[in-house]
Formats: C-alpha cells, structure tokens, sequence
C-alpha cells in the first residue's frame, strides 16, 4: 500500500499516510478502522506474533469497536471463551454480574482470550483490510511535526526512514513516543505489581465455577490485595494477584512459590484449584504498571492505549481504553483529511480521559473498600445496579449513566455511604 522506496537516498525513504507503531489491539483496531476509509496504512511491530500479553478478560464495550473495524468476524470465528459477566467473592460473600442486565445500551457479553491469540487475529485482520504489516522492525527515533518521520531497523540490522502525514503510537507498555519525547509523567496511583502465569485448571462441572465470567477474589485480610481468575476455552486459567510490591516479599520461594502461598490463603480459591496444574505458562511478574503521561497528542502524532496511560488491572479496563482511543484517533484522522480543522485536545484527549477518569473513581473506591461495600451490599436497588452494571462492561463514556456522569465523585460517595451504614 506504500510508496517505492528511494534508493537514491543513503538511507532508503518510505512514505505513508499513517504510521501505526504497534500491532496490539489499539494499533490493529485503528488500522483496521483508518483502512475502511480507503487510507494508506503501515504497521511495525517491533515483537514477533504471536507473543504474550497481558490484558485476557475483554469488556463488552469493546465488541463495538471490534465490529465497527470489521474484525467482529475474525474474532468470533477464533473459538474465544465467551463472557458474560463477572463474579466477585470476598470471604462468605459472593456477587455477580450479568453485563447483559445493564443500563447503558449495546454488546452486553465478549470474550475471555489468551492475547498471544487475540492481538495476532486483530493484526492479520488488519492486514486482510488492507493494512502492511511488518514484524521485527524496531523505531529508533522520531521526528514530529507536521510531516512526521521515524528512523526504523529491521531485523537484519539495516535501517531506513519512514515519513508519513500522521503516527499513532500503540507501542503499549513500550511507551515508544513516552520515552523518545520525554512525554512521561509519573503516575498518582500507588505502586502495585502482579504475579501470575496459565494454569490447567481441572475446576470440576459441579464446583460452581461459571466459567462465562470473570472472577474477582478480594484476599480475605487484606481489601487491598485481590485475585484474577479468567477461565479460558481450552480448560486453562489466567490466575494472579495484585498487591502492593512489600506484600509479595512476605512470601518465601520464588515467584510461583509465592503466587501459589498466597492463592492458599483464600478457602474458595483452594478448592477450585485442588486439582490444577501449575504454571502452563511461565509464571511472570510486572511492577509499577500504572503510567500517564504530559500529554496525549502532539505535532503529527497521538498515543493510543497503554502508551498513553494504564490505571489498574481490576477492572479489565485496559482494551476498551486502547479501542476507544483508536476510534476517537481515527475520527479525528478522517476529519482532518476531509479538510477540517481538528482540535486533538477537545476530539482526542478529552473524550478519551473523560472515561478513563470513570474507570479511576471505581478502580480508587475498590481499593479503599467502599467499592466492595457497594457490591457487596444486601439489599441493592436494580437500577443503580444496572448502572455499575454497565461501567463494569465498559460503557464509560456513556454520560446518560449518573455514575458517569459524576465528575467529583459525589454520588459514588454517597452510595458507598448508604452501603455502609
């Protein structure tokens, strides 16, 4: 879809119209939408697919911008366990949510996937759409501007130059632009790390383990400490848990030694996983995932997902994040080669943190505890239910919804204080 590179030059030229840096599900997803409009897109992925990642219980929001980048086929066709909700249990007691009982409209259920699988189907079907895609080249540096370019080596170690009319950074944890702009700024959540790894769960038909949802575990001392469990279709689980970094060293052994001390501790845990064998995958550790940034967009690029900012694995909030921002920056992409003026900062960044700000208030009143009160809490009116309900499938932009539209928090306040009186 690209231009002839220029020999003439010493180090060969490429031309685009959008540079994607990243083929992870904001990068795919963005690409996919840009080429439904005919753009010429090319994508480095400096990994090679397909690779772990992180991030394996979907939102239901985000099926909608699945469908809206035509890769709802892809995904559904790809044999992925089907979601319908969450589960959570701290001690004796137990909630669940059914995301199709919400009160914002749309996609009430998605998917549970292993994203090794998932980013390479979004990837290829950005590319079936019409989208290059490169593995294993890397992008060494950045020119920003109004005709952008990048200085990239492949994989044999040679090197050439790639200027487009636009770059979207999906590099993820990479944190490409970030790093090369000095772009980062430090993040107002404190430090939390993760531990976890694949296991063969062996959970037995009968143990009351709904497999359609997520489920959520609070540590039964600590309200501050919680567990995944993400079933997935092939009879394997993605287990973890989050803690701050001080709680892990408590535990003697490695990082397996402690996940699986710690997975103990909680009698419901234990007795799903009687039977699982351990780490199918290899057990891995991440510190300080929370991340922001000074700014969202600059001349000739914007961030997409995790490169922009991540708040906290609880919610599962991170692929919605990054697909809403890759429909917002396509937006934005078309408007501009439709000859208007666009303002990225009222089109882009602000939409886009309005959500997120959402999802901050829930993930800050989870672990301050009120959140779990509210969950938790016997006697729930059904429509302020439904309106979690929905913030939990994702639909945080939906304004209508009074808990998104609360920017103080207030309401959210006084619900946590009806719930623990």
């Amino acid at each position: 879809m690209n231009a002839a590179v220029d020999t003439g030059s010493p180090a060969p030229v490429e031309r685009t119209e959008i540079l994607v840096i990243g083929a992870g599900p904001a990068g795919s997803v963005a690409a996919a939408m840009l080429r439904q409009h005919g753009r010429k897109v090319l994508m480095l992925e400096r990994q090679q697919f397909p690779r772990f990642s992180i991030g394996e219980s979907l939102l239901p929001q985000s099926m909608e911008y699945i469908e809206a980048a035509g890769l709802l086929q892809d995904v559904v066709e790809a044999g992925f366990q089907y979601k319908n909700g969450a589960a959570f249990v701290h001690g004796e007691a137990t909630t669940a949510f059914n995301f199709r009982d919400k009160f914002s409209p749309g996609w009430g259920t998605t998917y549970q996937v292993q994203r090794a699988d998932f980013d390479d189907v979004l990837a290829r079907g950005a590319e079936r759409l019409g989208a290059t895609l490169r593995f294993g080249d890397e992008v060494l540096a950045v020119e920003p501007g109004e005709q952008p370019a990048v200085q990239v080596r492949r994989p044999d170690g040679s090197e050439y130059r790639i200027e487009a009319d636009f770059i979207l950074d999906a590099s993820g944890f990479a944190r490409l632009l970030p790093r090369l702009l000095q772009l980062e700024s430090p993040s107002n959540f404190p430090v939390r790390g993760a531990i976890f790894c694949h296991v063969r769960d062996h959970i037995p038909a009968d143990a009351g383990f709904d497999r359609n949802k997520i489920l959520i575990t609070t540590h039964p001392e600590h309200i501050d400490v919680w567990y995944w469990t993400i079933p997935f279709s092939n009879g394997c689980c993605s287990l973890g848990v989050v803690a701050e970094p001080s709680f892990f060293e408590r535990y003697e052994g490695d990082d397996l030694q402690k996940l699986q001390a710690i997975v103990a501790e909680d009698p419901n845990l234990t007795r799903l996983l009687a039977k699982a064998e351990w780490a199918v995958l290899p057990v891995r550790r991440i510190t300080g995932y929370s991340a922001n940034v000074s700014s969202l967009w600059g001349p000739g690029y914007a961030l997409l997902g995790n490169a922009g900012e991540f708040l906290d694995p609880v919610f599962s909030s991170g692929v919605t994040i990054a697909f809403k921002s890759a429909q917002l920056a396509s937006a934005c992409l078309e408007r501009r080669y439709a000859g208007q003026t666009v303002d990225w900062e009222a089109e882009f960044a602000v939409p886009l943190r309005a959500g997120v700000k959402t999802f901050r208030r829930f993930v800050e009143a989870w672990y301050e505890g009120g959140f779990q009160k509210i969950i938790f809490h016997p006697d729930q009116q059904p429509e302020v239910r439904r309106m979690i309900s929905s913030i939990l499938a994702g639909y945080a932009w939906d304004t209508r919804n009074p808990y998104v539209d609360d920017p103080t928090g207030r309401r959210m306040r006084v619900l946590e204080q009806l719930c623990g009186a």
